[in-house]
């Protein structure tokens, strides 16, 4: 089995120590996620195992011959070639065996004993590119390219002429049509649209290597992964189980962690408070200095930021009457490209309704329409009685003013009444300390999306439109928005990618593709799997299999949901069982040690209970092996079905 092992990695910024001896081992069935606060190094710890960081001290061992790809969350630079032939790169491991391979045909055609040696070399490399799908590349590489959603005239366009969201695609595309033994990646479904997601998921369900993620898609985490590798104050804690596990277990600790720091805090205070009445009496002096040491060793029980319960409110939704948004026969084209064609629908006071589908279908245009940004239609747009609207758009941090610190910014926003509670919510926000008086002009792009997304909510409103707000938000962030649109009195429309956004608020679902807009009412099950077997008949008519049996009946939405519910919970139970037995088989390797020893193969009754104890392993082993086999064959027969 191939395996991935990091070991003593160590890296300062300065005084910060960002990564402090973290290790920890990947097979090739890992399924791992990366779990910390921003800033905690989750991205900086992936640079350092793909090689592009070099930390203060390291120790990393891979299987010979064993490949390791990286995807990074930014920085993405594209060649100067088509679509098609920058993913091609994910081939290009095999440059230097087709150099070989040119030479050896020059050496064949020279006779004698080297030619033979040459024709020999030879075959041995076109075997190598036959078993690696070199020579079905196009096959391979045509279909992760559609599956990211590029079309077939995508491919001949210049990779360079693409946004930025798509060249990181094409970037994914690239390390996916690499096929290596370990994918780590950063943040991989940031530009997907919801039909990327879902062919993405099912892909790297089928891919036989590790996985090590960094997401704050917590649907794509709980689905993806079977344990999480939390990265606190430099230290990296393993979690059994996928993303909602860990923060369950995660939540009892902080629940006595949480105790640990007041009982703490209360003794901090009776010793400071101990200190201030006797620091100036000569009687009481040893004592004083004693406590002042005390407190100087005290190592402080602080809560991981990233699970800190963040909680925010809307202002009260002013009232409206029962129809909050009436939209009749709308169209909308640009130039020959048509949007919309006659689309109707009415919101109701209090529904949330979700926008999703693939990028380019007019989600955010109809969102801006709604909003009053963009009137270049046809049909009509009505808002309903006493509608206040708000609107967060993706752009919004371009009307921020640069000159404002961020506080100030925040509060020009803010009623009167509210102003003392914005440093309150600033920090729900991530802006946290002394981030509140950092100009607009100095953040990042994520921060100015942040601050214009606060901005937006402190307005009171009872029509909320918001277009992708979780994008720069992180797990617990999005938690917290969740809660408080959930508490909202009034309606919102909202634009996300994000499925456990979705799931959690959406009461009803406007899908947008190609085949036109369809409203899926609140079953978001449902609607996935409506996704899913597009994306299987989708599979179907691009491989254009050809088969004589009859075709099988549809499974029931119900049925598929337990059959994936059923090949889930297998792999877990095979993830268990290798586990177990690569542990059976450790301590079955110390007993064969043990029974090599002199000292015990010439003790009579100690080497016959330690043959005995061997005998029993290797028992378990077998027992354990075969309920793997079964487990293997009904997944893969569950796969192909």
């Amino acid at each position: 089995m191939r395996t991935l092992q990091v070991q003593d990695i160590s890296l300062s910024f300065g005084d910060r120590e960002l990564l402090k001896d973290v290790g920890f081992t990947l097979s090739e069935k890992s399924r791992a996620a990366l779990a910390g606060a921003n800033g905690s190094g989750k991205s900086t710890l992936l640079k350092i195992i793909a090689g592009d960081i070099k930390p203060d001290s390291m120790s990393i061992s891979l299987t010979r011959t064993a490949r390791v790809s990286y995807l990074p969350q930014s920085d993405i630079v594209m060649p100067e070639s088509t679509v098609y032939h920058a993913a091609e790169e994910g081939f290009s491991r095999f440059d230097p065996l087709l150099e070989e391979m040119r030479r050896l045909e020059e050496r064949t055609s020279e006779g004698g004993r080297e030619a033979m040696n040459a024709a020999e070399r030879l075959s041995e490399c076109h075997e190598i590119l036959t078993d690696s799908g070199y020579y079905d590349r196009k096959q391979r590489i045509e279909s992760i390219l559609f599956g990211l959603g590029f079309t077939r005239p995508d491919l001949e366009r210049s990779a360079r002429t693409f946004s930025g969201g798509y060249q990181m695609r094409i970037a994914l595309a690239r390390i996916l049509v690499e096929n290596p033994d370990f994918l780590l990646l950063d943040e991989p479904t940031n530009y997907l649209d919801i039909e990327a997601m879902v062919w993405l998921e099912e892909y790297l369900r089928s891919f036989d290597g590790g996985l090590l993620l960094v997401s704050h898609d917590q649907g794509f985490l709980d689905d993806m992964v079977t344990e999480v590798y939390e990265l606190f104050n430099g230290r990296l804690t393993r979690y059994a189980g996928n993303y909602t596990e860990y923060t369950k277990r995660r939540e009892e600790e902080l629940k006595e962690l949480e105790k640990r720091a007041r009982r703490q805090q209360e003794e901090i205070e009776k010793t400071e408070e101990f200190i201030e009445r006797f620091r100036y009496k000569a009687t009481k002096s040893r004592q004083v200095q004693s406590r002042i040491k005390a407190l100087e060793k005290i190592e402080l029980v602080e809560i991981p930021p990233h699970l800190r319960k963040l909680s925010f409110s809307f202002p009260p939704a002013p009232h409206s009457g029962n129809d909050a948004l009436t939209v009749e026969h709308l169209s909308k084209s640009y130039g020959d490209n048509k949007i919309y064609s006659d689309l109707s629908f009415l919101v109701r006071k209090g529904e949330r309704l979700a926008i999703t589908g693939r990028n380019g279908a007019g989600k955010s245009t109809l969102l801006r329409m709604i909003a009053g940004v963009d009137k270049d239609y046809s049909g009509t747009i009505r808002d309903g009685a006493g509608i206040k609207k708000a609107y967060f758009a993706q752009d919004t941090e371009n009307t921020l003013d640069p000159s404002l610190s961020v506080l100030e910014e925040a509060e020009g926003n803010a009623d009167t009444k509210d102003i003392p509670g914005v440093r309150n919510l600033l920090g729900a926000f991530l802006f946290s300390d002394d981030d509140v008086f950092k100009k607009v002009s100095v953040l990042s792009g994520g921060e100015k999306s942040r601050l214009a997304l606060l901005k937006i909510l402190l307005h009171p409103s009872n029509l909320l439109l918001l277009d992708e707000p979780t994008n720069h938000l992180d797990i617990n962030a999005k938690e917290m928005l969740e809660n408080a649109i959930k508490a909202y009195g009034g309606t919102v429309i909202f634009v996300s990618h994000d499925r456990h956004f979705i799931k959690s608020l959406a009461t009803r679902i406007l899908y947008l593709s190609e085949d036109g807009p369809e409203f899926f009412n609140g079953d978001y099950d449902y609607f996935e799997w409506k996704l899913e077997e597009k994306e299987a008949r989708f599979k179907v008519e691009k491989t254009k299999k050809v088969t004589d049996d009859k075709p099988k009946a549809s499974l029931s939405h119900d049925e598929s949901k337990q059959r994936r519910n059923r090949l889930k919970n297998l792999e877990r139970e095979s993830e268990k069982l290798m586990a177990e037995i690569e542990e059976l088989t450790r301590k079955k390797d110390e007993l064969d040690g043990e029974i090599a020893k002199p000292e015990n193969y010439s003790d009579a009754r100690k080497i016959s209970a330690l043959i005995a104890e061997k005998e029993a392993i290797e028992k378990e082993i077998g027992e354990k092996e075969e309920r793997w086999m079964e487990i293997s064959e009904e997944i893969e027969d569950g796969k192909d079905s």
